[in-house]
């Protein structure tokens, strides 16, 4: 009888998960580009054109500016057009509240009584959906009472709708950079070693290793990565910490460990194009995240970077994560920027660390 309750337990348990799995297909297209759904009438209306402002800015930390995000316009034609339009990744549907069209009966659909009075309160406008219809879907909702007053909402919210959208593409690139494999004895060997880690895809090859530095490497033809980690301890003051130190210390390990075939050749930031810093807090970590270019002094490369500065108070530990890419010929560089800037939130830092390695 036990060994049967046993087995009972066993199929239940596996009943409930089964029935937790999302079976359905996922959706479909690319992680950067959305479908706009608008009456073809306002493609060039305020909302159209706000929405271009907004989610198809240009990216200007890159060696060449490029869009945020690939906008392809349609309208709805008929039922099954809707239907494919419902397989896409990234869906915005936009329209004012009481528009007669197809788009805006689809809205109306959308929403119950309660959240069209907020839209006509001018309460909300914008409706996050994800995966409504397919797995790994981000679909927005975006209405008001009129065309101007939709456009106006849209660019004073711009921070937070792109947001939103950033969050969502950051859990795809983590998904899709470390599905394949991942390299665990990297990551394990940090935090065994030296209390903190990083995730690592499964063809990076580690170079320099220091006390305090690290460099690895990924290789391939018209497309090479590099990243390295550094960090210090005892730090308990960070009032020195803005921009121009962490510039300065990013060029400094650059002339230093990233060198060109000559010996006055090195890495250093390209000034001359944009650089951002911007930050934010991951648990207890303070974070510095800085967009940019680099370029070899006294030689003829380029590309992109992405540096992470991380502050761990209770250890007081100070680490920097950088990642950039050489690849001339691949001409569109940001969605390696944004695999960078996923891969570069996957740091974790030992609250635990007193220095001293711990045993695998």
């Amino acid at each position: 009888m036990k060994r049967i309750a046993g087995i009972f337990v066993f199929v239940l348990a596996f009943i409930t998960t089964a029935c937790n799995v999302d079976y359905r297909e996922r959706s479909k297209g690319s992680v950067r580009e959305f479908i706009v759904v608008m009456d073809s009438t306002q493609w060039e209306s305020e909302t159209a054109n706000a929405i271009r402002d907004t989610f198809g800015k240009l990216i200007f930390t890159l060696p060449r500016p490029e869009s945020n995000y690939e906008l392809l316009f349609t309208s709805i034609r008929s039922r099954d057009q809707l239907e494919r339009i419902r397989q896409s990744k990234n869906i915005i549907f936009a329209a004012p509240i009481d528009e007669d069209s197809n788009v805006g009966r689809q809205i109306q659909a959308f929403l119950d009584d309660g959240v069209e009075a907020r839209v006509r309160s001018g309460e909300s406008f914008a409706f996050p959906i994800e995966d409504q219809w397919f797995k790994d879907q981000y679909a927005l909702i975006l209405t008001s009472t009129s065309d101007s007053v939709l456009a106006e909402k849209i660019r004073n919210s711009e921070q937070a709708l792109l947001r939103n959208a950033f969050d969502k593409e950051m859990q795809r690139w983590t998904w899709e950079v470390y599905d394949k494999k991942e390299q665990t004895q990297y990551s394990d060997s940090l935090w065994q070693e030296k209390g903190f880690m990083v995730r690592f895809q499964h063809d990076y090859i580690k170079g320099v290793d220091t006390l305090d530095f690290q460099t690895y490497r990924r290789l391939l033809p018209q497309n090479e990565r590099r990243m390295f980690i550094w960090s210090k301890d005892n730090v308990s003051d960070i009032s020195f910490l803005d921009d121009d130190w962490i510039n300065t210390t990013r060029d400094s390990l650059l002339q230093e460990y990233f060198k060109g075939s000559r010996e006055n050749m090195y890495l250093s930031t390209e000034y001359r194009r944009e650089v951002n810093t911007a930050s934010f807090q991951k648990g207890r970590l303070l974070v510095y995240e800085t967009l940019g270019t680099w370029h070899m002094i006294n030689g003829a490369m380029g590309g992109p970077f992405v540096n992470f500065t991380y502050y761990d108070p209770e250890t007081e530990r100070l680490f920097m994560v950088e990642y950039h890419q050489f690849a001339p010929s691949v001409r569109n560089k940001l969605p390696f920027v944004r695999q960078f800037r996923a891969m570069g939130r996957t740091f974790e830092s030992d609250s635990t660390w007193t220095g001293t390695p711990t045993s695998p």
